[in-house]
């Protein structure tokens, strides 16, 4: 299992705590050290079967500050795939990845369905 997040936010602290709470094993990876790459995002959206804009980071700083929310609309998949690779920070966290199953956000529920 692939755990990708941002270890200063809260949500990512939450979803590994519950990860460690239920003795889950996972690989670490910071999204700001080591950002996706538009393959990864594009295997990751295939699987987990959200559209690309899902991916998203909608509350961050830098989404706002590109005007993201007014571009996006009129964004191929591809383009924001592209757009995505260049800044882990644009891209919604925490992410986990365990072969076929890809959860995008932390929603304990969800993640319990899926993972026990």
């Amino acid at each position: 299992m692939l755990f990708v997040c941002y270890p200063r936010c809260s949500t990512c602290k939450k979803a590994q705590a519950w990860l460690d709470a239920h003795g889950l094993e996972y690989t670490f990876r910071d999204i700001k050290e080591e950002r996706p790459s538009e393959t990864e995002l594009a295997a990751w959206r295939e699987k987990s079967g959200l559209p690309q804009k899902k991916f998203f980071n909608t509350s961050g700083m830098k989404y706002k500050e590109l005007q993201l929310k007014d571009r996006i609309p009129n964004m191929s998949e591809e383009e924001m795939r592209a757009l995505q690779a260049t800044d882990g920070m644009l891209v919604k966290r925490p992410l986990l990845i365990d072969g076929d199953t890809v959860l995008v956000g932390f929603r304990e529920a969800e993640w319990e369905e899926k993972l026990l």
